[in-house]
């Protein structure tokens, strides 16, 4: 008998699916409708506020197509809970007007495929940020205002097509390989992989979340030719839509474009909704790691879908970089050519956090994109900045899925309003670490009197004091080059030139 591998489960999952009996809506009286909408919101806002459970995540989703109109996706601590969810709907008046086609229940789960030493109770050996990455795992978030494409899929047993005849080590060189792929797609794609074993009718439910519903196509498609895919894969039917918020429910059921916040209403999720006991916080999870040995073995891959906007992005970069090249700053090269940064901010204790940094950082260098991953200490301000470096910004992307499980995390570079200028990074001659640190002051008590200036600070390497890295936030491109144009710039980057070790890097973040 071949080995299976060992599994931990997490949370129950139930995706919901409901079709809209559109006659029955057309021909009731308004009032009716207008309760259907009110219950209808209520149910899933409660949902969504997880208001029913200790713990969890819910979502409702438009479907296109004629398998279904309507999917809500509900992750719970308990299977209990699941069906205390489904049959909820049926108390309210929307329940009158949908029937539910299909649905399916599954149940979270990781494989030792991503740590021996976790399935084997070595806690020592256990590294931090394995361990919060697997717990993310098990207890996932919903990404805001994705596109979503579900399938369930078997793996074959067929004479001389047998996935569960075939040795442990074949398994896992075969998911490995399947999850190089994945890794490819990091920062467009995010997966839950489910295992329905026993619970319904295939063994693993696979939910795809994106930005762009051709990401999720390409993925599935180049996972064909995957030799897990090609040689043992089996797929039932696939459902794809989009997530709206419960207020557009009455827009949606009026044939209106949704999410509404699109398309000139102002309906939209807000905050992040409460996940339990997750603890995420904005990452995309890895490609290389497998659950169970269902679905693609990866999150969060980077895409190739570019877009007007991706466009005009690249343009803002280059033209920034020529303007630093003016300045005899160097500031990277186009995607694929440098090296990227990924970013995040934390609240944790410092030494906590290098200490978990530390232990994801030797799995880090194991890949060869990988440059440096360091943890920065603030002068301005209680938080600290990890900083990830790599060859490729989705290798950059990748690695923020693991560094935003880390403790603490309140901020991701670049994810709040306004121009977060590029990571500035200085090495300083050991003799003139001071004079570098007080020339910081001056200038920064400059920024604080400009337009459009937030913040600036400079933040010191924990393992190489002569290692900073600057980190600036403006309201705009236009606020941030007006003071790299100024003459105070000029004459600090003059100055530096005596007191740096090397060239001022300005690395432009994934």
């Amino acid at each position: 008998m071949a080995k299976p591998p060992q599994t931990e489960e997490g949370w129950y999952v139930l995706h919901d699916f409901r079709t809209v009996d559109w006659d029955a809506w057309r021909e009731a009286p308004e009032r009716d409708r207008e309760l259907a909408v009110e219950e209808g919101v209520a149910y899933l806002e409660e949902h969504e506020r997880v208001a029913d459970a200790e713990a969890g995540a819910s979502a409702v989703f438009s479907v296109l197509g004629h398998k279904a109109d309507l999917m809500v996706v509900h992750f719970r601590p308990t299977l209990d809970a699941l069906s205390a969810a489904e049959r909820r709907f049926e108390s309210t008046a929307l329940a009158e007007f949908t029937d539910q086609p299909t649905s399916y229940v599954s149940v979270t789960e990781v494989s030792d495929y991503v740590s021996d030493s976790y399935f084997d109770g070595d806690e020592e050996e256990v590294e931090e940020g394995i361990r919060r990455y697997i717990e993310g795992k098990l207890k996932p978030e919903i990404p805001d205002g994705e596109y979503v494409s579900f399938y369930p899929m078997n793996r074959k047993r067929e004479a001389g097509q047998n996935w569960y005849s075939l040795s442990y080590e074949e398994r896992s060189d075969l998911l490995s390989g399947h999850g190089e792929i994945g890794r490819e797609y990091a920062g467009k794609i995010k997966q839950v992989i489910a295992s329905s074993v026993g619970f319904d009718d295939y063994e693993w439910g696979v939910t795809l979340f994106g930005g762009d519903p051709a990401d999720i196509k390409d993925i599935v498609y180049e996972m064909r030719f995957d030799e897990a895919s090609a040689e043992y894969g089996e797929f039932g039917p696939f459902y794809v839509g989009r997530r709206f918020p419960p207020t557009d429910l009455g827009a949606y059921l009026d044939g209106e474009r949704v999410p509404t916040s699109e398309h000139g209403g102002e309906s939209a999720h807000g905050g992040g909704h409460p996940h339990g006991e997750s603890g995420g916080h904005h990452g995309g999870d890895d490609g290389g790691h497998h659950h169970g040995e269902g679905g693609h073995g990866g999150d969060d891959g980077g895409g190739h879908h570019g877009s007007a906007d991706e466009d005009t992005g690249a343009d803002e970069e280059a033209s920034i970089r020529h303007e630093l090249e003016d300045l005899d700053i160097y500031a990277g090269k186009p995607h694929g050519e440098d090296v990227y940064a990924t970013v995040l901010y934390s609240e944790a204790d410092a030494d906590d956090l290098f200490d978990e940094v530390d232990g994801l950082r030797k799995n880090f260098d194991h890949y060869g994109t990988h440059v440096k991953t360091a943890v920065y200490e603030g002068s301005e301000t209680d938080r600290a900045a990890v900083v990830s470096i790599w060859d490729t910004a989705s290798a950059a992307e990748t690695a923020a899925g693991f560094l935003s499980e880390l403790p603490g995390i309140v901020e991701r570079a670049g994810e709040e309003s306004g121009f977060g200028t590029m990571g500035m990074f200085y090495t300083v001659k050991p003799e003139h670490r001071e004079d570098f640190v007080d020339k910081f002051g001056v200038v920064g008590d400059l920024l604080d009197d400009m337009d459009g200036h937030f913040e600036t600070d400079l933040m010191v390497n924990r393992e190489d004091e002569n290692d900073m890295f600057i980190a600036s936030q403006w309201a705009s491109k236009d606020d941030a080059m007006g003071f790299f144009r100024s003459d105070a710039f000029r004459d600090t980057v003059s100055w530096g030139r005596d007191v740096l070790a090397d060239r001022p890097r300005h690395v432009f973040l994934a």
